[in-house]
């Protein structure tokens, strides 16, 4: 049995440990898919501290990767599946991809992306459910079946490294705690319990976790694959569906979950006798964040359910921040908590100078038990989150009140949050000026009171261009090419010329307040 799953396993055993839209895998099933896994990637050359490429929905076969990594010293690196197929190009050489796996529906992208990239560090390609194989891949349940379950030799533990849209250009791994290769693979037990507060679980307890968010970002993979290593059966919805959620919460006595504010919103939204027929008594716990939460938004949920519903403030470059109960925040409504007991976070101004409470300033963080982050492949990227004494930051805006309350004003850098996911304009500008007819490009995000934010562009267009609905399907068409889906912009606005600094420097600012007068938050 594997070192993260055996005691479970012994517990457990036939229980139902994983339930996707496939259907249940128990825990010994589990166990027993996972070890072959290992060995059929040992056996197809995966040495210690390769990188394993995903590109899979909500499904059973994402946490086999993931726990197979986690026992051979092996990066995870799980791919948006909304990505095009330059982006994925881009993802594989940088990462150094020793292998692939992907399912059928998102094959042809794939493929496509192994076209464009270099791969030459690519040794095993497996696809999922794949009626014919194309040249070169192997099927998943094949591979497994051609393995064994036979004990792991040298297991040692290795982890994920989540790729994070960057300010400029294509995302960057981010190598944070959670990628540590070497040492026993235990120790990915020992983070889940160390978050198990966070996530609404009990080490050893026989909760229920759904996860009805992408499971590639990192929020949803803790509380997925985190809760699962917890003992947790995990619950997994592959694309969000309000009613579906409420119905697969009584189903399956679901005890806790992660959502964004747009989820909330939609569930919310629901027809009222949708939500009377729905009980929700075995819920104890909603944990949201990703995203700013409209205080409207929150105090709803909070009247439906209960006083069952946390928020906290983090990223993946520094896992969970602050966190705040329903309780708190119905009297410090906006705040995102308190720092937890092993973070430190910080105020500073632009020259550095600590900042009084009730003072906005940059936000600084610090793990008081010494975990860092590095950007992989990008050292001027870490050094520029980084600052003496070991502070890092995401960038954010925000300040303390006088009982210690963090609260978020704004963003640092120009970052767009649509639906709980991070959107950099910088890579959108760049596609948007290769179009012939615009000589200039800013993108920002404006209010959508479901998503949180939606992707704006304002353009100057090439003298003698007029805009018109027809250039405007175009356009879109023209950035569907390029650009992940849920990069491309939802609404346009042209101007003559942007405004911009005496430095050359798009003034966004300029553009974007007038779309927030008047809206109860700035992010």
């Amino acid at each position: 049995m594997t070192a993260v799953l055996g005691p479970i396993v012994a517990e457990r055993g036939d229980e139902p440990a994983i339930i996707d839209d496939r259907g249940t895998t128990s825990w010994v099933e589990l166990d027993s898919r996972v070890t072959r896994l290992v060995h059929a990637l040992r056996a197809r050359g995966l040495v210690v501290g390769d990188t394993v490429v995903t590109m899979l929905g909500n499904q059973s076969e994402f946490i086999e990767a993931s726990l197979a990594c986690a026992h051979a010293g092996w990066l995870l690196v799980p791919v948006n599946w909304h990505l095009v197929a330059r982006e994925v190009a881009y993802v594989i050489d940088d990462a150094s991809a020793a292998a692939v796996i992907t399912d059928e529906r998102w094959l042809p992208v794939v493929l496509d992306a192994l076209a464009l990239a270099e791969a030459s560090s690519l040794r095993a390609r497996l696809v999922i459910d794949a009626p014919i194989l194309p040249d070169g891949f192997e099927s998943y349940e094949d591979a497994l079946a051609g393995s064994h379950d036979g004990e792991i030799d040298d297991a040692q533990r290795g982890g994920p490294m989540f790729y994070t849209s960057g300010t400029t250009g294509f995302p960057k791994g981010v190598r944070s705690t959670l990628s540590t290769v070497g040492g026993p693979p235990e120790m990915l037990t020992l983070i889940a319990h160390s978050m198990a507060p966070m996530i609404g679980v009990t080490p050893g307890g026989r909760e229920v976790q759904l996860v009805c968010g992408p499971i590639y970002h990192s929020a949803q993979w803790v509380f997925g694959a985190g809760a699962l290593c917890c003992g947790a059966t995990v619950v997994m919805q592959h694309r969000f569906d309000a009613a579906e959620v409420l119905a697969l919460i009584d189903r399956h006595q679901v005890t806790s979950m992660h959502l964004v504010p747009t989820q909330m919103v939609r569930m919310l939204e629901l027809p009222a006798e949708v939500r009377e027929n729905f009980s929700g008594a075995s819920l104890t716990r909603i944990v949201h964040g990703a995203a700013p939460c409209p205080p409207s938004v929150k105090r709803r949920m909070i009247d439906w359910l209960g006083p069952v519903v946390a928020e906290y403030y983090g990223g993946t470059e520094g896992g969970f921040l602050s966190m705040i109960e329903s309780e708190d925040w119905l009297t410090r409504p906006g705040s995102v908590g308190r720092p937890l007991e092993i973070m430190e976070i910080a105020i500073f101004d632009e020259e550095g100078a600590s900042l009084p409470t009730n003072q906005p300033g940059q936000i600084w963080f610090r793990s008081l038990m010494g975990s860092k982050f590095e950007y992989h492949n990008a050292p001027e990227k870490t050094a520029a989150a980084h600052r003496g004494e070991g502070y890092a930051t995401l960038g954010d805006v925000g300040f303390f009140d006088d009982d210690g309350y963090l609260y978020l004003s704004d963003r640092k850098i120009d970052m767009i949050v649509s639906g709980g996911v991070n959107i950099y304009p910088a890579e959108i500008e760049g596609v948007l000026v290769e179009h012939s007819d615009i000589i200039d490009a800013a993108v920002f995000g404006v209010p959508n009171t479901e998503m949180g934010e939606s992707v704006h562009a304002a353009l100057t267009l090439r003298s003698g261009v007029e805009w018109s609905s027809e250039f405007e399907s175009q356009l879109m068409v023209f950035c569907r090419e390029r650009l992940a889906g849920f990069k491309v912009p939802r609404s346009f606005e042209t101007h003559e010329e942007l405004p911009r600094s005496a430095a050359g420097k798009l003034t966004k600012r300029d553009l974007r307040d007038p779309w927030w007068v008047d809206v109860d938050r700035s992010i």
